[in-house]
Formats: structure tokens, sequence, C-alpha cells
């Protein structure tokens, strides 16, 4: 019996084969997970984390979980660029740290970051350093993380959420720390 094989499509094959088995022995997970999880904007992101004082993965984890990385990013909440930064976040942020800052520059990579990295730091501190708390604050707002913090039902020391009663700020808070822990892993 004589088979004939199309060249083309069985170097294609092999080459599927030979990628699924190195995939499937981790060989090549680091360069596949770098595709899913990009890193742009690294030179901005280290120098205002510096400045801030932020973990620099924390940052990224933010940025991949708001906008993959998309400095053109904008949510149906109107909120804009890498960080997704809402024009009244710019504009209290601008005030509180003496920025020029205006809505209009909110697509602009470093401008956004200044600003993210700005606002992240003021959580913590507000928050006690307490990461997670200024994350849900981040995402689901000061004043409701501030309420749930001075609940019962969701914080047994005022300090720290054991419960946060927004599904949505809950799974962003879950997937920032996710991505954080995986652009540490990569990009380290």
């Amino acid at each position: 019996m004589i088979i004939i094989v199309n060249k083309k499509r069985f170097a294609l094959s092999v080459a599927c084969i030979a990628a699924a088995v190195l995939l499937a022995v981790g060989l090549a997970a680091r360069p596949v997970k770098k595709i899913i999880y990009p890193l742009k904007f690294s030179d901005i992101i280290y120098k205002y984390s510096e400045q801030y004082n932020l973990d620099p993965y924390l940052v990224m984890g933010v940025i991949s979980a708001e906008s993959r990385f998309d400095p053109n990013a904008k949510s149906h909440r109107d909120a804009k660029g890498l960080m997704q930064i809402r024009d009244d976040t710019a504009r209290w942020c601008a005030e509180k740290f003496n920025t020029d800052v205006s809505a209009e520059n909110l697509f602009d990579p470093e401008t956004n970051i200044a600003i993210g990295c700005a606002y992240i730091n003021y959580l913590l501190q507000i928050f006690g350093g307490e990461v997670e708390t200024a994350l849900a604050a981040y995402n689901g707002g000061q004043g409701n993380v501030s309420n749930w913090l001075n609940d019962g039902r969701y914080s047994s020391d005022g300090k720290r959420l054991y419960k946060i009663p927004f599904g949505e700020t809950e799974r962003y808070v879950e997937k920032v720390l996710a991505r954080q822990r995986i652009y540490r892993k990569l990009y380290r």
C-alpha cells in the first residue's frame, strides 16, 4: 500500500505535535505564557512603581486585569486607558497629588500609569497597607470598602475584608492577585 502525504501538512502536523509535547512537559510553557500575559510599558511601570513604593508586579496585574495592556481601552463606565481611570478619579488625583492631569490625556500610558500608581499608593495608605482591601477599593470604590470594613458581615477587625459583597469586585481582587503572581514568575 502506498500512502501519499502532503509534505506541508505533514510538517505542520509534526510541528503541532512537537509543540503540544513541549507544552506537556513544560519546556515551552514560559514563552507561551508570555504571549498570554504580555508585558508592555515596563519602563513606565517600574518608574512609577518605584516612585510610589509599589510592587511593579502588582501594577502589571492591575493593568492586565483592567485593560490587557491596551492603552486605548475604554469601559462602559467611561474608565480610560491602561489602568482604567475615570475622569472624576483623574481630577481628584490631580488635585490631591498636585499633578497636571486632564481627562484628555488618560489614554497616554505614562499619564495613566502615573495616576493609577498614585491612586493605588493612596488606597494602600488609607487601608493600612492591606493589598486586597486597596484593590477592592480600586474596583468597588473607597466609600463602599469603608462601609464594608465597618460591617461585621464583611470584616472582623475593621482592617481586612474576609468577604466582599460585590461579586465583580471579589473576582477582580482574585484576578489581580493571580496575575501579580504570574507576572512576578514570568518577568522577575
